[in-house]
């Protein structure tokens, strides 16, 4: 199956797309239809290459979460972007929908978190050995009734970081059941990553990539 490829960046180095909620970023052990899978076919029938296109993964969103995602064309490009990330020189931008209200207005939360690759769940952990520190900071945007908008800028980068610290002030996202939300959602949960910024692995020229908030939100927004 096709998957419908909505490109926000293009050019012979980088494609950065606009990732739908529900959607896999790569593949994983289910052999579904992947972001991947989509890019390589976009860029197989707009330039007629044969055979196997390469497309760089250089970061990915978790399944039900939406927004930029930044691919490489090139191997070169995968690996200078691929060290941006490693280095946190990227600035990402989140919305999230939350349910609850949100105080104070603005903040900075700091965790370990920690986890269980089996049951693919992350927790706080008080410390030790186990996990890693996480660091978030976020601003509160508009209340709607039982729902709060906030902006996040997360300063790591961890699985499932924002869902877990903000679930763990009472703050669930909005569809998010894993981890204690309690509105249902048509298989998204209320993360968008709003704006990803990166230096480009060639003319060394800062790019920002911006994707607007999902229609589907605005049910909640009443």
């Amino acid at each position: 199956m096709t998957v419908p490829l909505h490109v926000l960046y293009e050019d012979n180095h980088c494609l950065v797309v606009d990732k739908p909620a529900g959607l896999l970023t790569m593949g994983d052990h289910t052999g579904e239809a992947t972001l991947v899978d989509a890019a390589r076919d976009y860029l197989r029938r707009k330039y007629n290459k044969p055979g196997n296109v390469f497309v760089g993964v250089v970061h990915r969103l978790d399944r039900p979460v939406s927004g930029v995602v930044l691919l490489a064309r090139t191997s070169k490009a995968a690996s200078r972007l691929s060290e941006q990330f490693r280095v946190r020189s990227i600035e990402k931008t989140y919305l999230a929908l939350v349910e609850g209200a949100v105080a104070p207005a603005q903040g900075r939360l700091e965790d370990r978190l920690a986890k269980d690759r089996v049951r693919n769940v992350v927790s706080v952990v008080s410390g030790g050995d186990d996990g890693q520190d996480c660091v978030l900071s976020y601003r509160r945007i508009q209340k709607f009734g039982r729902y709060t908008l906030l902006h996040v800028h997360p300063e790591t980068g961890r699985s499932h970081q924002i869902r877990v610290q903000l679930a763990a002030r009472g703050w669930p996202i909005v569809g998010d059941r894993k981890y204690g939300a309690k509105a249902v959602t048509d298989g998204f949960i209320g993360l968008h990553a709003e704006s990803l910024t990166f230096t480009h692995p060639v003319s060394k020229e800062p790019v920002t990539i911006v994707s607007s908030r999902p229609h589907a939100w605005a049910k909640f927004d009443e």
